[in-house]
């Protein structure tokens, strides 16, 4: 916060009325060895002007790159009014609506949220937000097996097309629970997962789920209605991931093959939400009606009071998840009520019609940003097949050196596939979203090709 009013007399008052000595009492549940002590080499303290012109000078720092990166954050338009609104200290300082008599804006905004989502995936039920993309992935993967009542099997395929975040995150969280994650390799030629390779990677062997996304991290449209289909042919539950904004134009999850995903996830961060050095972001978590007992998080409902005005409520919020422990059905069962607010309210004022300008405004500005990019000698598309806003690009050399000497001329690149993908040497990951304008990609297209020119001589 900007400014804290307390002074020491302040804090000795407080520190007497709840009965201890000073602030570190508050803190002696934790050990002294894990504590910093005079490690931290944290500066003495400067006035007000002082460390206002020190934030500035470090922000300043920063410089305006032009950004060309998404893997998975995007720089979007974000309408002034959508964090004008957030930024209200009823919605900003709002806690956890327990009490519904209380709390009955946060709980709408909720309710609204999970009514939009669900429309956008086309599922019935919608949970009022995870932690992220990723978190909401590994919640799906552990909600499948536990709805998979067809088998016993602890094994989910998880496409190596998936980005790569997401993987190691949902290794991370559902590994010590006896999951077994089985990698599933792409299509060199197209970057997308063939049915073929499912049915090796499944060697013959049940299965609980299988995890398509659509687009995947290589922006490639995945054929999603064969993919589903197959794995609903085992007796596999399918969970799809995907980028909310593309569905303003793409099939939803709800509908992929003869009887749609079960369960859908992803990252709410294009719905509102600034860049921000990598969050606070928002994760979804959709379903169809019979999984909803299976869904971790909280619901929000609505219905009508004894003069018939409407009214909202938590709902089927397993408490469980909150004292249970291994027991639980989840263990990361909050939400981002903060986020889920800008999200709810980004949507609201951009409604159908302007998401799905924004999605074409996307799809059409990379593929401009890929024709004049592979109009450079040596640069081309790394797969064959159809994508919605990223690029991967085959490089004539390195991309991690050609995007350090990018970004001192002020232009972020886009993401070094070689750092996750030994089997892409020289590949790079570009983006363009609506903000990017023609002088925008012709400048990072000539900036590329003089750095390969001149790499070259």
């Amino acid at each position: 916060m900007p400014f804290i009013p307390h002074t020491a007399e302040d804090i000795t008052a407080m520190l007497s009325t709840i009965g201890v000595d000073c602030i570190d009492d508050l803190f002696d549940e934790i050990p002294m060895e894990l504590r910093s002590g005079d490690g931290a080499a944290i500066p003495p303290a400067l006035t007000e002007m002082e460390i206002a012109r020190l934030m500035s000078a470090r922000a300043s720092a920063d410089g305006q790159p032009l950004c060309f990166i998404g893997a998975g954050a995007y720089e979007h338009h974000i309408p002034a009014a959508v964090w004008q609104l957030v930024g209200r200290g009823e919605f900003y300082s709002a806690y956890t609506p327990y009490q519904a008599e209380a709390s009955q804006g946060t709980l709408q905004v909720m309710y609204e949220f999970q009514s939009m989502m669900t429309a956008l995936t086309a599922l019935d039920v919608s949970n009022a937000s995870l932690y992220d993309g990723a978190s909401a992935l590994a919640e799906a993967v552990l909600m499948a097996v536990r709805a998979n009542r067809q088998t016993k099997s602890m094994r989910v395929l998880l496409p190596a097309a998936l980005h790569p975040a997401y993987r190691r995150t949902v290794q991370t969280i559902v590994s010590a629970q006896g999951i077994e994650l089985i990698t599933v390799p792409f299509d060199a030629t197209g970057g997308n997962t063939l049915v073929a390779q499912l049915a090796a990677a499944a060697d013959g062997q049940e299965f609980a789920a299988v995890v398509i996304n659509q687009p995947n991290f290589f922006g490639v449209m995945e054929d999603v209605d064969a993919l589903t289909d197959w794995a609903h042919a085992q007796r596999a539950l399918v969970i799809g991931v995907v980028n909310p904004l593309t569905l303003a134009l793409l099939s939803p999850p709800g509908e992929w093959g003869a009887a749609g995903a079960d369960i859908a996830c992803g990252e709410a961060q294009p719905l509102g939400m600034p860049l921000s050095s990598g969050g606070p972001y928002a994760g979804f978590l959709c379903c169809k009606q019979e999984l909803v007992r299976q869904l971790p998080g909280r619901i929000v409902g609505r219905t009508l009071d004894a003069d018939g005005k409407s009214g909202f409520t938590l709902t089927l919020q397993a408490r469980e998840q909150h004292i249970r422990r291994g027991k639980a059905t989840s263990n990361i069962c909050t939400n981002q009520g903060l986020l889920v607010t800008a999200a709810t309210i980004h949507m609201a004022l951009l409604g159908a019609e302007g998401l799905e300008r924004v999605a074409a405004a996307c799809h059409a500005n990379t593929q401009r940003l890929t024709a004049l990019l592979c109009a450079i000698p040596g640069v081309e598309p790394l797969f064959n097949r159809s994508v919605f806003h990223e690029q991967a690009l085959k490089l004539p050399a390195p991309a991690a050196e050609l995007l350090g000497k990018l970004a001192k001329r002020g232009i972020l690149g886009g993401v070094d596939l070689n750092a996750d993908y030994s089997e892409l040497p020289a590949a790079l990951l570009t983006c363009a979203t609506e903000l990017r304008t023609e002088d925008d990609m012709q400048h990072y297209a000539a900036t590329l090709a003089q750095l390969l020119q001149t790499s070259a001589e």
